[in-house]
Protein backbone atom coordinates (compact mmCIF):
# COMPACT_ATOMS: atom_id res chain seq x y z
CA UNK A 1 0.00 0.00 0.00
CA UNK A 2 2.89 2.32 0.69
CA UNK A 3 4.19 1.66 -2.78
CA UNK A 4 0.86 2.51 -4.29
CA UNK A 5 0.67 5.74 -2.33
CA UNK A 6 4.21 6.60 -3.31
CA UNK A 7 3.47 5.75 -6.95
CA UNK A 8 0.29 7.80 -6.85
CA UNK A 9 2.15 10.69 -5.21
CA UNK A 10 4.88 10.45 -7.86
CA UNK A 11 2.31 10.51 -10.68
CA UNK A 12 0.55 13.50 -9.10
CA UNK A 13 3.87 15.26 -8.63
CA UNK A 14 4.79 14.73 -12.30
CA UNK A 15 1.34 15.95 -13.39
CA UNK A 16 1.64 19.10 -11.24
CA UNK A 17 5.17 19.77 -12.53
CA UNK A 18 4.02 19.35 -16.17
CA UNK A 19 1.03 21.58 -15.56
CA UNK A 20 3.26 24.17 -13.90
CA UNK A 21 5.62 24.05 -16.90
CA UNK A 22 2.67 24.63 -19.29
CA UNK A 23 1.44 27.58 -17.23
CA UNK A 24 4.96 28.99 -17.16
CA UNK A 25 5.20 28.78 -20.96
CA UNK A 26 1.80 30.42 -21.41
CA UNK A 27 2.75 33.26 -19.07
CA UNK A 28 5.98 33.67 -21.00
CA UNK A 29 4.07 33.81 -24.33
CA UNK A 30 1.53 36.27 -22.91
CA UNK A 31 4.20 38.54 -21.49
CA UNK A 32 6.02 38.46 -24.84
CA UNK A 33 2.77 39.36 -26.66
CA UNK A 34 2.14 42.22 -24.23
CA UNK A 35 5.70 43.48 -24.69
CA UNK A 36 5.32 43.41 -28.48
CA UNK A 37 1.98 45.24 -28.28
CA UNK A 38 3.50 47.90 -26.02
CA UNK A 39 6.41 48.38 -28.41
CA UNK A 40 4.05 48.74 -31.39
CA UNK A 41 1.89 51.18 -29.45
CA UNK A 42 4.90 53.24 -28.44
CA UNK A 43 6.12 53.31 -32.03
CA UNK A 44 2.68 54.34 -33.31
CA UNK A 45 2.45 57.04 -30.64
CA UNK A 46 5.88 58.34 -31.58
CA UNK A 47 4.91 58.51 -35.24
CA UNK A 48 1.63 60.22 -34.34
CA UNK A 49 3.44 62.85 -32.27
CA UNK A 50 5.94 63.37 -35.07
CA UNK A 51 3.16 63.79 -37.66
CA UNK A 52 1.28 66.16 -35.36
CA UNK A 53 4.40 68.27 -34.90
CA UNK A 54 4.88 68.50 -38.66
CA UNK A 55 1.22 69.45 -39.15
CA UNK A 56 1.45 72.09 -36.43
CA UNK A 57 4.57 73.56 -38.01
CA UNK A 58 2.99 73.71 -41.46
CA UNK A 59 -0.18 75.26 -40.08
CA UNK A 60 1.81 77.87 -38.16
CA UNK A 61 3.74 78.76 -41.33
CA UNK A 62 0.50 79.13 -43.30
CA UNK A 63 -0.93 81.31 -40.54
CA UNK A 64 2.15 83.51 -40.51
CA UNK A 65 2.02 83.94 -44.29
CA UNK A 66 -1.69 84.76 -44.18
CA UNK A 67 -1.11 87.29 -41.39
CA UNK A 68 1.72 88.93 -43.33
CA UNK A 69 -0.45 89.17 -46.45
CA UNK A 70 -3.33 90.55 -44.40
CA UNK A 71 -1.12 93.22 -42.86
CA UNK A 72 0.29 94.09 -46.29
CA UNK A 73 -3.22 94.33 -47.79
CA UNK A 74 -4.39 96.37 -44.81
CA UNK A 75 -1.52 98.79 -45.27
CA UNK A 76 -2.34 99.19 -48.98
CA UNK A 77 -6.01 99.78 -48.19
CA UNK A 78 -5.11 102.32 -45.52
CA UNK A 79 -2.77 104.11 -47.92
CA UNK A 80 -5.50 104.33 -50.58
CA UNK A 81 -8.01 105.65 -48.06
CA UNK A 82 -5.52 108.24 -46.79
CA UNK A 83 -4.87 109.45 -50.35
CA UNK A 84 -8.61 109.74 -50.99
CA UNK A 85 -9.00 111.59 -47.71
CA UNK A 86 -6.21 114.02 -48.60
CA UNK A 87 -7.77 114.70 -52.00
CA UNK A 88 -11.19 115.23 -50.45
CA UNK A 89 -9.73 117.54 -47.81
CA UNK A 90 -7.87 119.58 -50.44
CA UNK A 91 -11.04 119.89 -52.51
CA UNK A 92 -13.07 120.79 -49.42
CA UNK A 93 -10.57 123.48 -48.42
CA UNK A 94 -10.50 124.82 -51.97
CA UNK A 95 -14.30 124.87 -52.23
CA UNK A 96 -14.53 126.43 -48.76
CA UNK A 97 -12.08 129.14 -49.77
CA UNK A 98 -14.10 129.89 -52.91
CA UNK A 99 -17.33 130.08 -50.92
CA UNK A 100 -15.71 132.27 -48.30
CA UNK A 101 -14.34 134.55 -51.01
CA UNK A 102 -17.73 134.82 -52.75
CA UNK A 103 -19.52 135.42 -49.46
CA UNK A 104 -16.97 138.00 -48.38
CA UNK A 105 -17.34 139.83 -51.70
CA UNK A 106 -21.12 139.83 -51.37
CA UNK A 107 -20.76 141.13 -47.82
CA UNK A 108 -18.35 143.83 -48.95
CA UNK A 109 -20.67 144.84 -51.78
CA UNK A 110 -23.59 144.99 -49.34
CA UNK A 111 -21.59 147.13 -46.92
CA UNK A 112 -20.48 149.40 -49.77
CA UNK A 113 -24.08 149.77 -51.02
CA UNK A 114 -25.30 150.52 -47.50
CA UNK A 115 -22.51 153.09 -47.04
CA UNK A 116 -23.51 154.80 -50.29
CA UNK A 117 -27.17 154.80 -49.28
CA UNK A 118 -26.34 156.29 -45.89
CA UNK A 119 -24.09 158.89 -47.50
CA UNK A 120 -26.82 159.81 -49.98
CA UNK A 121 -29.36 160.08 -47.16
CA UNK A 122 -27.04 162.38 -45.20
CA UNK A 123 -26.56 164.62 -48.26
CA UNK A 124 -30.31 164.82 -48.78
CA UNK A 125 -30.89 165.90 -45.21
CA UNK A 126 -28.29 168.61 -45.30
Amino acid sequence: MKKRLLSLAAVLFVAVVMNAQTVKEEVKKDSKAVGTAVEKGAKATGEGVKDAAKWTGKTAEKGAKATAEGVKDGAKWTGKKVKKGVKATKKGVKDGAKWTGKTAKKGADAVSDTYKDVKDDIKKKD
